[in-house]
């Protein structure tokens, strides 16, 4: 990591900026515990668990947690990590039965009391980000610390944030990751599983995350930023193309807490793909 960013200070408001660098990171993961658990009306999700410590909960991004990656892997060496599963992403299913932004609010904080991580940290990507900020605003006794990596949410026509659901099939892995080789190697078919059952799952993630975010991804939560209390550590890569990283900016002018600012050179919208090591330690330095 490049550099390291300032403390955050104790007065309430105060931020702080700092930029770290992305390096690349090729190396074997450890195979995650798995449990089910029930949320209702959604039916059973998956909960992928790995490492000891204080309980760090991860809701995971536009394409969910296909596999268990590199990023949660460094977080586990020092924290518990759980990873539930969203509804409708990897894992789980019921997303159908989400109408509106209160029933996806309701459903992931009843995912957050099923899978044991109520309270504790939450670090949320892309959508999952979306989520974790939610969750903050309507409960605030349900986060400690809260760690953002690109979230959806806002949405200014001078800058606009990008139509996801518009792209091409050969346009996907280029406008979310800066790596795109990274991409496709996250999204490769496990093994053991079915080619056709494989490509209906990742159908079905798209499908959840444009039930909540279609077409903007502005769901009215800039009226509730305000209502976060919660520590906030937000994390934009430099050259994310889905969400600009200048909304760091209006994200942060609008929480109502302590905020740190880390921006990830050479890192993509998936930035947790992009630099792994990175953005663990920043989100880790952050949350100890």
């Amino acid at each position: 990591m490049a550099a390291s960013a300032a403390r955050v200070g104790t007065r309430s408001g105060a931020r702080a900026r700092a930029r770290v660098s992305a390096a690349p990171t090729e190396r074997k993961v450890r195979v995650p515990d798995e449990r089910k658990v029930r949320v209702p009306r959604c039916g059973e999700a998956r909960v992928w668990e790995q490492g000891t410590g204080a309980p760090l909960c991860y809701l995971g991004g536009l394409r969910g947690l296909p596999r268990w990656p590199a990023f949660l892997d460094r977080l586990a060496a020092r924290r518990r990590v759980i990873a539930p599963s969203l509804p409708g992403f990897p894992g789980a299913r019921g997303h159908e039965e989400l109408d509106d932004l209160a029933d996806w609010v309701i459903a992931t904080l009843d995912l957050l009391e099923a899978s044991g991580a109520a309270g504790a940290d939450l670090v949320g990507a892309s959508v999952g980000a979306t989520l974790a900020a939610e969750v903050a605003a309507f409960s605030r006794e349900s986060v400690r610390r809260l760690a953002l990596i690109a979230p959806f949410g806002l949405f200014d026509e001078r800058e606009p944030v990008a139509d996801a659901f518009a792209l091409r099939k050969g346009e996907v892995a280029g406008m979310l990751c800066a790596d795109p080789a990274k991409y496709e190697a996250f999204l490769a078919r496990p093994d053991g599983e079915d080619e056709i059952e494989w490509q209906v799952t990742q159908v079905r993630a798209e499908e959840a995350a444009a039930r909540l975010l279609w077409p903007t991804g502005d769901r009215g939560l800039g009226k509730r930023l305000h209502r976060i209390a919660a520590p906030t550590l937000l994390v934009w890569g430099s050259q994310d193309r889905v969400v600009p990283a200048s909304y760091a900016k209006r994200f942060a002018s609008g929480l109502g807490g302590l905020v740190q600012i880390r921006s990830v050179e050479g890192a993509g919208h998936m930035a947790e793909l992009d630099a792994p090591d990175a953005i663990a330690d920043a989100v880790l330095e952050f949350l100890r």
